[in-house]
């Protein structure tokens, strides 16, 4: 424990900042409104506070409460306030900012830093806010703050401890962390031995016990406060002794003064209470007016004692009254649960304040509380892996164990199938579950025993009940006894059940994430486990499979507990009814194999719907990510018949499975009929001594209704367990894949090479051997022609492949740019970051180098700006350029780069290869190995490596390679002719320096003026951010909402359903109520034989109102599923019939894993949860009704307290509604990020990989989960809150039903008192279902809300118009601009800014300009992608915005930046609709050089290609996209960068065959590399959405203007065009 530490407290008082002083404080930080967490105090208190106090005076910094995010104005203000302080005597100052995305603000830190000095500064609790704690901190030190105030980012200094010693270990000194919040007697001590922390913060209000608080805190504990300048010790008690008022210490009038009347008392009392026994003979002559008035003093004095011990306990456990820790972080609202009463756990109470809350206004994600510590991703996550670790290896020793059997053993046929279906470590989920929960599961365990013993009480109360009636010659307070203990039972069974189900939805919860967090092992699974299963199917993992843990473990305990009611059951009535109960058990036995035999078969229904789901899902992610490819070859009427034909399928296996369940509900719900109909017929007709008197039958009746909820709950089960069984096969065999061979990639430092393969062999699929050695410090370059293995020695660097022999050293970090560009969904500045600290002055330089500041210049929130999933709103060169900017920021030692110059222009290339890459780059002391097609390079890296079919053939420098005239030279001679001249440039200094002085002036001049953010970044400008917070609808789910789902099913449908359950359940009413008649034969009949006749009757009866009702149970479930797979077919095909047909701005701001939401949660709600929802909802809302029918008709009295109940019960039911549904609401949408945040990690699998990142990318991952459990957790609280209060109201229906049965049973006959009783005992569940169900349709129903808010999403223009072209059209292929302007979304500005030209038939036209001058809008323009602001374009003098969008996009060609293809067969690649013959599809393949690979392939045509063609090479699949083209055959051809990915050879192939190809058709060309635009008939050039230049080549280079600059640097010169 600390010695001497120090103690600062918080004041916003004189007398506060006094007392505090007294009190032991070592230094104040004083403030203004502490309830509002703190804000700057007038200049006046802190003179005031000045004169009166000798200890150090901090002053706060804070102009408002709420965020930590200032604008300008208020950071001006702050500035003032620092000046102002400085020159009145502050001490030091307390402040802090943040960003929007919770990091901390350097700049403006820095700035209000300096304006500080020389004072020292505090950094105050906006940290607890902070994205990542270890990061701020690293902040902090470096920009010189000197401490850092929190709670450990934690609703508490204790539970944040472990991240406070962290901190406090990572500053090591420097900065001392003080823990504030929190901070009581009970837990300083605690937080002291948990953390080398040295100073504490508290806050102290104007009142002296506060004051004193803290100093008896450690008077108790023996701990010394001390003030370094002043040496207060505060135990030593003479300072209370000499001052203005002198006082005992607060310790010794709590303890010793009231210990000794006490002890006085206690010691007393024995001879008193002797003394009271003795006196037998009690006289009342003494009851004089003295002694009446002493009993009356001494009873108040009693009942004042009562109230202060109530005052006390209330003060103790009740809602805590004091303010808030000043320093209260506004963001982290506490969780109440932790400091609840007894009582009040057991009720719910606690959580009254959220329904109150969620009853006034609809919550939002801010009012959620903090998670209990165990209940958080981290400490679950944590527990899980490490009882995982264990089970898993034990279940791969066994599996290999299994393994080497197989092989010993003959491979028989039937072996060898079940091997290949189960071919991974299996059986080892489940026990890591349960050791992982162990505690919770006994727990529960435990409660529910005690619920289902005491279910048993009740029918005996009843049939104590029931003989009461029966006897009027016994008291009335038997009765009462009676109806009191039945609403005691009740309520005691209630208080179990909501604890047992509390636990239960608990551990649900921990279990699904558990299982959620484990899927994100994505980021550890070797590539074979990745190519088994999409992104698609693992986010079907994470979210439906993990759901399904999440199902079964709710009710993991019947599986137990049913057979142990069942049992009881029998036993209680065997004692009623003997061993005619055997004939009802034979019936419940005869049920179980026909339950088993549908179990297995909904088992191969669920297999196939599960199929069917994820290759849906499949489809529809790759629908989502190519959508833009879909639309510019107008492709999406074939791929949504892909969706609807496997959706079609999908639906159909779900009719049949429902079918199945309304079998097997026929079964359940003639079960209790037939049991109750056999026992009673097999009891009556054994002997005619046997009467069925109305004890016997409704005692038994009340055993058969609890009887009723196993029965019908262990199908349930057994469906659940069966499909959790296929989602534990499926988490099995990914979770138990391998993980990444470590070992492959060695990082060996006694190696002096930097990187050396020795004598490796790798593979995807094909053999590779390689050998080489690069020493540190060296720029190598790969080289070789498209698919000779550039990119797979790069991943075999990663170790990404699989070593069949050899390794790799790997001396030093890795940083890795791949060939297509991964960026986050965040900010600019944290995408270049990418975890690591901001320095300010290193960010500057590599923007600078990787000419990043002129883009900054045109993005509206400069380095602050949202770039959206994908990089969407970055052009392809930006994206390259930042991901080169986060390696070159990363400071890694090894940098693999995989062909980021061909993304680029060409002098942007060269800017990038001089300033970061080359030998005077950013990069020049680092180990660099760059694969590049650009030939122009080559001649100034130390070493090239040339391979040729995955082989190295040869190595050495540029010259030597040239020299010895193998493969390397031969290359070189035949396509680099027009390089040669390049090369002579690029050697010229002085025209580079010439070059770069005039293109880069605009970078030199920011140079000076560093990167500041926009002025008025404070206020987000219009535009900025990208991505739209998700909508939500709050308030009450309109009723529109359910009339549409109705509609979706068909009025006719509905009614019917209806109809059909209501006479069903009027048949129960009957059966009951002729039972009760029946039982009344046993009066008429005393003592004489039952007429055979008259039983007879009763039986039949009896009998077929028992079959009746399960007839119409199954009719009416049979209706209502084929209404609800007509609602989910047409709710389905509505959604993607839409999300089809909006426009591309759409997917630019909406996360893609938004839209899968929809159509995998979502959609998953509509096909099974709502049916099931809605369904229970209609019965348990007609038995509601009939119960209260028949206890009215029992006992007229109960209707008067009908109507009470109805009104309290409404007001909970609205209380409950309102905050459950926002909660489920909130669920929905915090589940998106998490599918966004994975999808994303996915697909930058080897960049996190690379950089080692994976740890980070998990925290986030836990983070995202986090927020989504601070929704799922107070939901789960709600429910059973709303339950405890719906039964206790239940139990008063019991109790008023037992009441009037005894004030009224001279009037009623025993059979009425049986029914009305034994129907309100059912009433208590089926209420709380009813509650259960509404709730629970409205919130399932809120996925119709969210299906019809996507398919109703505006559409882009009709596919298909009246005006149509003709068959033919364009003919000639005429363009025409007229005064063209363009905008992406109404508020941006413009992108084009009139564009006028006319493009002849046949032209080629070549277009240029630096990155972001608006070359792809243009294409865009021309597809119809984004309309026109304002003029038109003709195409053959149709003006294309007349026309429909497939008339438009079907006669248009684009061959795009970024090749995209989809899986399926190569043929569905190139001919979606089956328009051509595979003999024409032949040709173009061999026009686009493809032939020799795809006839070399095993399938050919019908090779498979993987999710986005990851096993085809990226020049293959651009080649793939030009034989798209070449089988349009259209007349107009837009190349946009096509040939950027490609070598210089395939290069020449693509410009040849477009030559030759498409002589006769018009053909713009968006080029980077301007040889291939130099034979253009003329040449566009675009600057900022204008055209500067446009003529021939030649003339242009005549003028000597923008493009002259352009061709000079690229080594282009006249003679070179006239060559041409």
């Amino acid at each position: 424990m600390a010695e001497g530490f120090l103690m600062e407290v918080c004041v916003d008082s004189v007398e506060s900042a006094i007392n505090a002083e007294r009190g032991g404080a070592g230094r104040l930080e004083l403030c203004s409104s502490l309830l509002e967490g703190g804000l700057t105090p007038s200049l006046g208190l802190l003179q005031v506070v000045k004169q009166h106090v000798k200890i150090p005076v901090y002053v706060m910094i804070r102009p408002r409460g709420g965020d930590f995010l200032y604008s300008d104005q208020e950071v001006e203000v702050m500035r003032k306030d620092i000046e102002l302080m400085k020159s009145h005597g502050a001490d030091g100052l307390v402040l802090g900012a943040l960003t929007e995305d919770g990091r901390v603000d350097t700049e403006l830190c820095m700035e209000l830093l300096a304006a500080a000095r020389p004072l020292p500064v505090t950094f105050h609790r906006a940290f607890d806010v902070v994205h990542d704690p270890t990061i701020a901190v690293e902040t902090l030190v470096s920009l010189g703050f000197q401490r850092v105030l929190t709670s450990g980012c934690d609703s508490s200094a204790l539970e944040g401890l472990p991240v406070i010693k962290r901190i406090i270990d990572q500053a090591k000194g420097r900065i001392i962390v003080m823990p504030g919040g929190g901070i009581t007697e009970r837990n300083l001590q605690r937080i002291l031995e948990g953390s080398a922390a040295q100073e504490f913060h508290c806050s102290a209000r104007s009142n002296r016990e506060s004051a004193m608080k803290f100093r008896n805190t450690c008077v108790t504990m023996g701990a010394t406060f001390s003030a370094p300048e002043y040496g207060l010790k505060v135990a030593d008690n003479s300072s209370y002794l000499n001052r203005e008022d002198p006082d005992l210490p607060v310790c010794l009038e709590q303890t010793v003064l009231v210990w000794i009347p006490l002890g006085f008392l206690w010691l007393c009392a024995p001879w008193h209470l002797v003394s009271l026994c003795r006196s037998t003979r009690v006289t009342n002559k003494h009851l004089s007016k003295l002694y009446l008035c002493k009993q009356f003093v001494v009873s108040l004095l009693f009942l004042t004692a009562i109230a202060a011990l109530a005052v006390t306990l209330g003060q103790d456990y009740g809602p805590s009254k004091d303010p808030p820790s000043t320093v209260k972080n506004p963001a982290v609202i506490c969780n109440p649960e932790a400091g609840a009463a007894f009582l009040s756990r057991i009720t719910f109470n606690w959580f009254n304040s959220m329904a109150v809350k969620g009853y006034k206004q609809p919550l939002t994600q801010e009012d959620m509380w903090e998670l209990n510590e165990s209940d958080s991703t981290a400490h679950i996550n944590q527990r899980f892996q490490h009882f995982m670790e264990s089970e898993l290896a034990a279940a791969r020793v066994r599996f290999q164990q299994q393994e080497e059997k197989g092989t010993k053993e003959d491979k028989k046929k039937k072996k060898k199938d079940k091997k290949e279906e189960e071919a991974y470590p299996n059986s080892w989920l489940v026990t890591t579950i349960y050791k992982t929960f162990k505690g919770i599961l006994i727990k529960s365990a435990f409660l529910k025993l005690l619920q289902d013993l005491l279910s048993f009480v009740s029918p005996q109360l009843l049939k104590l009940m029931i003989s009461f009636t029966q006897d009027s010659s016994r008291f009335a307070w038997e009765g009462y006894l009676y109806a009191v203990l039945l609403l005691v039972v009740a309520i005691l069974q209630s208080l179990f059940l909501q604890q047992y189900f509390h636990q239960c939805f608990v551990l649900g919860m921990k279990v699904r994430t558990s299982t959620m967090v484990f899927s994100s092992f994505a980021l550890v699974v070797s590539n074979d486990t990745r190519k088994e299963s999409t992104v698609g199917e693992t986010v079907n993992l994470m979210s439906a499979d993990a759901q399904r843990f999440n199902d079964v473990t709710n009710f993991i305990h019947l599986i137990w507990s049913c057979p142990l009611q069942i049992a009881l059951s029998i036993v209680f009535l065997w004692l009623e009814l003997g061993p005619s109960v055997l004939a009802g058990l034979a019936v419940m036995v005869l049920m179980v194999p026909i339950n088993g035999l549908l179990a297995t078969k909904a088992r191969k229904f669920q297999v196939k719907n599960m199929k069917f789901k994820d290759k849906r899902l499949k489809i529809m992610n790759e629908i989502l990510n190519g959508i833009k490819i879909l639309k510019l070859y107008a492709w999406e009427p074939s791929f949504q018949t892909q969706v609807e034909d496997v959706r079609g399928q999908e639906l159909k296996v779900m009719k049949k499975f429902a079918y199945l369940t309304s079998v097997s509900t026929f079964i359940f719900s003639c079960a209790p009929a037939l049991v109750s109909l056999a026992t009673f017929a097999v009891f009556v007709g054994v002997s005619s001594d046997n009467v069925l008197t109305a004890e016997k039958a409704f005692t038994s009746i009340s055993l058969f209704n609890v009887l009723r909820f196993p029965l019908a709950m262990l199908p349930m089960l057994i469906a659940a367990i069966v499909q959790t069984g296929v989602s534990k096969k499926r988490l099995e065999k990914f979770l138990g894949g391998e993980d990444l061979e470590s070992d492959i990639v060695r990082h060996d430092p006694s190696f002096d090479s930097a990187v050396s393969i020795c004598d490796g062999s790798f593979a995807w699929d094909k053999e590779a051997d390689v050998s080489l050695d690069i020493k540190p410090g060296r720029l190598v370059a790969v080289v070789g022609a498209v698919g000779s293995g550039k990119s797979s020695l790069m991943s075999a660097l990663l170790g990404e492949m699989h070593s069949t022999k050899g390794f790799i050293n790997i001396k030093g970090s890795l940083a890795f740019v791949p060939q297509q560009a991964w960026i986050q969904n965040a900010t600019l500045r944290d995408n270049i970051l990418f975890g690591s600290p901001c320095e300010e002055k290193r960010f500057q330089q590599v923007i600078q180098a990787c000419a990043l500041a002129p883009d900054l210049e045109l993005l509206p929130g400069g380095v602050l700006t949202e770039i959206g999933e994908k990089g969407i709103n970055l052009s392809g060169g930006q994206k390259q350029r930042v991901s080169l900017a986060r390696a070159a920021y990363s400071q890694s030692d090894i940098y693999l780069l995989d062909d980021p110059l061909s993304a680029v222009d060409s002098h942007v290339g060269k800017h990038l290869f001089d300033k970061v890459i080359g030998p005077n780059g950013l990069l020049k002391d680092k180990t660099r190995i760059l694969v590049t097609h650009g030939v122009s390079f080559l001649p100034y890296v130390d070493e090239i490596v040339v391979l040729v079919n995955g082989k190295v053939s040869e190595i050495g420098s540029y010259n030597s390679l040239r020299a010895s005239k193998g493969a390397f030279s031969e290359f070189l001679d035949t396509y680099a002719k027009e390089q040669s001249n390049h090369s002579r440039y690029v050697l010229n200094p002085v025209l580079f320096q010439f070059f770069c002085s005039v293109l880069f002036s605009s970078v030199r001049l920011r140079k000076n003026s560093s990167l500041r953010k926009p002025e008025d970044v404070g206020e987000a400008k219009k535009g900025q951010r990208l991505i739209e917070k998700e909508t939500m609808e709050t308030g009450k789910v309109k009723f529109s909402v359910y009339l549409q789902y109705l509609r979706a099913m068909g009025w006719s449908y509905t009614i019917m359903v209806f109809v059909v359950y209501f006479i069903q359940n009027i048949a129960f009413i009957g059966q009951n109520l002729w039972l009760s008649d029946w039982t009344n034969d046993a009066v008429e009949y005393f003592n004489k034989t039952y007429p055979a006749q008259k039983r007879d009757t009763r039986v039949g009866v009896f009998g077929a109102l028992g079959v009746a009702q399960g007839v119409f149970v199954f009719l009416g479930t049979l209706l209502l599923a084929n209404a609800s797979v007509a609602a989910s077919r047409i709710l389905h095909s509505r959604l993607l019939n839409n999300i089809l047909r909006v426009p591309m701005v759409f997917f630019d701001t909406t996360p893609i894993g938004r839209v899968v939401n929809r159509f995998a949660k979502d959609i998953f709600t509509v096909d099974e949860a709502i049916p099931q929802s809605f369904r229970s909802w209609l019965l348990c809302l007609l038995g509601v009704l009939g119960t209260l029918f028949v206890i009215c008709l029992a006992t007229p009295f109960f209707a008067i307290i009908i109507i009470p109940l109805a009104i309290v019960y409404y007001f909970v039911q609205r209380f409950y509604v309102a905050t459950s549904r926002q909660m489920r609401r909130l669920q929905s949408v915090s589940c998106s990020p998490i599918y966004s945040h994975f999808g994303e990690t996915v697909s930058g699998l080897s960049v996190i990989r690379a950089y080692g990142h994976q740890e980070r990318f998990l925290k986030h991952n836990e983070k995202t989960i986090d927020e989504n459990l601070k929704s799922v957790y107070p939901w789960i609280v709600s429910n059973r809150w709303l339950a405890i209060r719906l039964e206790f109201l239940g139990t008063l229906v019991v109790f008023f039903a037992a009441l009037f049965a005894v004030i009224s049973r001279k009037s009623l006959d025993s059979g009425l008192v049986g029914l009305s009783i034994s129907y309100a005992l059912n009433v208590t569940q089926t209420l709380n279902w009813l509650v259960r169900m509404t709730s629970e349709l409205e919130t399932n129903i809120v996925a119709v809300e969210r299906v019809s808010e996507y398919a109703e999403l505006e559409n882009e223009a009709k596919w298909v118009t009246d005006t149509r072209p003709s068959e033919k059209w364009p003919e000639e292929g005429r363009l025409r601009f007229e005064n063209y302007k363009v905008r992406y979304r109404p508020e941006l500005d413009l992108v084009l800014h009139g564009i006028t030209c006319d493009i002849d038939s046949t032209e080629k036209i070549g277009i240029v300009g630096r990155t972001g001058a608006g070359k792809s809008s243009l294409t865009n323009c021309l597809f119809r992608i984004i309309e026109a602001a304002e003029g038109r374009i003709l195409v053959d003098d149709i003006d294309i915005s007349t026309i429909g969008l497939h008339d438009l996009r079907n006669r248009l060609t684009i061959i795009p930046q970024d090749p995209v293809l989809f899986s399926g067969t190569l043929r569905m690649n190139l001919d979606p609709f089956d328009k051509f013959t595979d003999e024409d599809i032949w040709r173009v393949l061999e026009l686009s050089h493809l032939k020799g690979y795809v006839s070399g392939l095993q399938e050919g045509l019908q090779h498979e290609v993987a999710e986005g063609g990851e096993n085809l090479s990226v020049g293959q699949r651009q080649l793939l996209c030009l034989a798209r083209a070449l089988l349009r055959k259209s007349r107009i051809l837009i190349l946009d960068e096509a040939t950027a990915a490609v070598d210089l050879e395939t290069d020449n192939l693509i410009q040849t065959t477009i030559r030759k190809e498409f002589s006769h058709c018009t053909v713009l060309t968006i080029a980077h590399r301007l040889h291939s635009i130099m034979d253009s008939s003329r040449v566009m050039v675009l600057d900022a959405g204008k055209i500067v230049e446009f003529d021939s080549p030649s003339n242009l280079l005549d003028k000597q203007g923008h493009f002259y600059a352009m061709a000079k640097d690229a080594g282009i010169t006249q003679q070179y065009t006239t060559a041409l």
